[in-house]
């Protein structure tokens, strides 16, 4: 596989290539903008993993994203957002976001797991996972979530979601139906507005009063009255020490 990795800190940047190469049979290029990013793709015949910063100067992920998309079939996307892991409130196992301090294990297995869903043709994002990215990055706006012929929309604020629309349902019903949609592919407007604001909870307190709601149901047991967020798992040891643990001898 061909691999981008697109990073404002070259030093971070070059990192992550020499961890690609290193661990991965991918033949892996850099780049520190979305105009070096296009570039250079535009001097290849295939690009099948990119890795991008979410928001930097000169770094716009999502729109890079898409774009690229367009250019290479099947592109798979993992994201680099700019808040600390600590912030996150969801652990998602098969995740594709990866804040800093980067985990290098899960990176990895990440990257291998692209490689087999690259086959379906689908850059597919788990659903907990995309929200809970757009939420700590502070975004506005809408994502479409699309999942065979089922579609959802979800409409944020300054990272907040304030309104939810899955077939006839609206707000934290909405958001409740889209639990079980595990993987799914996304777009993203930025200049697309809620009609109106149905949501008033805090994203977190939805999204795992949500988790826990549906997992109440299928056990047939009452959902806790507040939900504890998910824990981090057992620390893997780091295979590279820039981003986290220590440095391989």
């Amino acid at each position: 596989m061909q691999t981008l990795v697109v990073h404002r800190d070259a030093e971070v940047g070059e990192e992550l290539v020499r961890l690609v190469k290193e661990y991965t049979e991918h033949q892996c290029g850099f780049a520190r903008s979305d105009a070096g990013a296009l570039d250079w793709a535009r001097g290849v015949p295939r690009l099948s993993l990119l890795i991008t910063q979410l928001q930097a100067d000169g770094v716009n992920g999502l729109a890079l994203a898409g774009t690229l998309s367009e250019m290479f079939a099947g592109l798979q996307t993992m994201f680099l957002p700019d808040y600390p892991a600590t912030a996150q409130r969801l652990d998602v196992p098969t995740s594709k976001v990866f804040p800093e301090p980067i985990d290098g294990e899960r990176l990895l297995d990440a990257i291998a797991r692209a490689e087999e869903q690259r086959k379906t043709g689908m850059d597919l994002f788990p659903t907990l996972d995309l929200l809970q990215m757009c939420c700590l990055a502070g975004r506005s706006g809408a994502v479409q979530l699309v999942k065979g012929s089922r579609t959802a929309i979800v409409y944020l604020l300054s990272g907040r979601i304030v309104h939810a629309e899955r077939g006839a349902a609206r707000g934290a019903e909405a958001l409740y139906q889209l639990v079980p949609w595990e993987a799914v592919e996304f777009a993203y407007d930025y200049a697309v507005r809620a009609p109106v604001h149905t949501i008033q909870t805090p994203w977190d307190e939805t999204l795992i009063g949500a988790v826990a709601r549906r997992k109440a149901e299928v056990v047939g047991q009452a959902p806790p009255t507040s939900p504890a967020p998910a824990t981090d798992p057992a620390p893997k040891p780091a295979r590279w020490g820039l981003f986290g643990g220590t440095r391989k001898p």
